[in-house]
């Protein structure tokens, strides 16, 4: 399938690995010029290496915390002048702790606001005034299902990210007459080290093997198994392409149809 996409310039924050580590190999493998980020340094630019040797594509790989403001203007403007756009983003952050409401802590709250809603909005600020110019562009959040159906026990999650789709709809609304497309992508349980994380920390709560919390997680989706990264990748891929070109303030769940609602 022709994506349109080749030689466009893709932004994608915390890449180092996981699912934005698997969106930038998608992006890559049809041809994009890629721009990453992440905290760690040395896992960052092990991947870059890996993506820019293997699809033989200009990668752009920076560390630094997506909750840092001037971190991430600095970053998009040194985007523009290495590639000269800044084409699609795909704004992505790590989860915040697996806790009930009880457990929780201020401090814990003011930091899931600036990880996983208000990243989105400093990328999403840096960014439009690019598309804009050329009246194309492609803005793409990766939250999660907790968007649609709140998962027991991520009260940060539940909360914090359905902000993000909010943004994504007024962004959309604002922006589609420059060109540029906002949507919102939903995973259910997917095969990351996130996920692990949380099978540890229900296995501690709950006495219950891994293995068995893995195996529930599975069976709660009609397809009975979990994600993989390079599925919500291809979907992003989609969206960004000349084929979703008519599809803009949307969630789209990518879940093995975990999602219960209508």
């Amino acid at each position: 399938m022709e994506t349109g996409l080749k030689n466009r310039v893709a932004i994608v924050a915390a890449s180092s690995q996981g699912l934005g580590r698997a969106t930038a190999e998608a992006f890559a493998a049809e041809g994009c010029r890629v721009a990453m980020c992440a905290r760690n340094k040395e896992t960052l630019s092990a991947a870059a290496e890996k993506i820019r040797s293997q699809y033989k594509t200009d990668v752009l790989a920076e560390a630094f915390d997506v909750t840092d403001a001037p971190a991430v203007r600095d970053f998009v403007n040194a985007v523009v002048q290495k590639f000269g756009s800044a084409d699609i983003c795909v704004t992505n952050a790590g989860g915040p702790p697996a806790k009930g409401f009880l457990a929780t802590t201020i401090e814990e709250w003011k930091r899931a606001v600036e990880l996983n809603f208000m990243s989105a909005v400093y990328f999403a600020h840096q960014v439009i005034p690019h598309m804009q110019k050329k009246k194309w562009g492609r803005i793409i959040a990766i939250t999660s299902i907790t968007t649609k159906q709140p998962v027991a026990d991520l009260v940060y999650s539940n909360a914090v990210r359905a902000a993000v789709v909010g943004l994504v709809k007024s962004l959309a609304n604002e922006f589609g007459k420059d060109g540029i497309l906002v949507n919102n992508v939903g995973p259910g349980y997917t095969a990351t080290d996130r996920l692990k994380e949380l099978a540890r920390s229900r296995s501690a709560a709950s006495g219950q093997p891994e293995q068995e919390i893995f195996e529930g997680w599975a069976a709660d989706a009609p397809l009975n198994r979990l994600g993989e990264p390079r599925e919500l990748a291809d979907t992003i891929v989609w969206l960004a392409s000349e084929r979703a070109s008519y599809i803009t303030g949307q969630t789209i769940l990518v879940d093995g149809g975990l999602y219960k609602g209508l």
